[in-house]
């Protein structure tokens, strides 16, 4: 069966329809010699007569009426296929999976998907989230198709990055702290505060090394990952913490700029060069880069 193709079945099943050579040819827009010849073909690859003819009647032989269903499930599994491929192809029905480093905010990005799905209705976007090292391996290990995050230090070599923005840190405080009656505030001004670290910021070894080497000394309240324990945290008063201006807020916290130019962080796309990108990563990267470009032009 590996020499068979789709239009001799096509043609074959025109016929156990319609049981006349003639009209079967009309259906499937072929000459009657061309369909006779698609059949005769297909009969040859299966190894016996499909169809027999008796004067001006056509019937299907028992071997025709043993493989009509079977060829009709494939015709039809076939059909659905090009249109499956079709839609993907026209970004109609495109999946896109997204890993996203959970301290980046949506406000940036919510934009560009928009406009995705404005020029795609159909595209289907599975986001997960997690931290650098979950989104790398799982980007890595093609679960999905493209991440975006800050740009890792040790990136591996088969990760192709495309710069997406810059952006600067806050601190993050309850209401009623000192910090409110400042436009922004200095690290200097974190002399004396308590502090809530956390333990996945990008930003944790240069906040640490300014700390040592101007001399500032805080109070680590507590330590975590969680960065809704942190927010938590702030918000009862505990202490105030630096995060990426981006990142969602829980209602009630309150932040400044912080002056220190070293306190920015590089946000990216990182894919896996050498693999084949489907319409939709391209339509995304497409959208990024423009949205990027825009940006830096204003």
């Amino acid at each position: 069966m590996a020499g068979m193709e789709i239009h001799q079945i096509r043609y074959f099943l025109a016929v156990c329809e319609t049981l006349n050579f003639t009209r079967a040819a009309e259906a499937c827009n072929v000459s009657q010699p061309a369909l006779t010849r698609a059949i005769k073909a297909l009969e040859e690859e299966l190894g016996g007569e499909l169809l027999r003819r008796e004067r001006n009647l056509t019937h299907l032989t028992e071997l025709g009426r043993l493989v009509r269903e079977p060829l009709a499930l494939a015709m039809a599994e076939t059909e659905r296929t090009k249109k499956e491929a079709a839609a993907f192809l026209s970004l109609g029905d495109a999946p896109l999976n997204l890993g996203v480093m959970y301290t980046i905010g949506p406000s940036r990005l919510v934009g560009i998907l928009d406009h995705l799905y404005r020029t795609a209705p159909g595209i289907q976007i599975k986001l997960r989230d997690g931290t650098p090292a979950a989104i790398l391996e799982t980007l890595m290990a093609g679960g999905s198709e493209i991440a975006v995050l800050t740009r890792p230090d040790a990136a591996p070599e088969r990760l192709e990055i495309v710069p997406l923005y810059r952006e600067r840190f806050v601190i993050a405080f309850p209401a009623g702290h000192r910090f409110a009656e400042k436009n922004a505030i200095r690290i200097e001004d974190m002399k004396g505060e308590n502090y809530l670290l956390r333990l996945e910021c990008e930003m944790r070894e240069v906040i640490q090394h300014m700390r040592e080497e101007r001399s500032i000394p805080i109070n680590i309240r507590c330590q975590s990952q969680r960065e809704d324990w942190i927010q938590s945290m702030i918000l009862a008063g505990m202490g105030c913490a630096f995060m990426p201006e981006s990142m969602p807020m829980l209602p009630g916290i309150e932040t400044r700029p912080v002056m220190e130019d070293a306190l920015q962080r590089e946000v990216c796309l990182a894919m896996v060069a050498g693999r084949r990108f489907s319409p939709a990563v391209k339509a995304f990267v497409g959208l990024a880069a423009k949205f990027s470009g825009e940006r830096k032009t204003k």
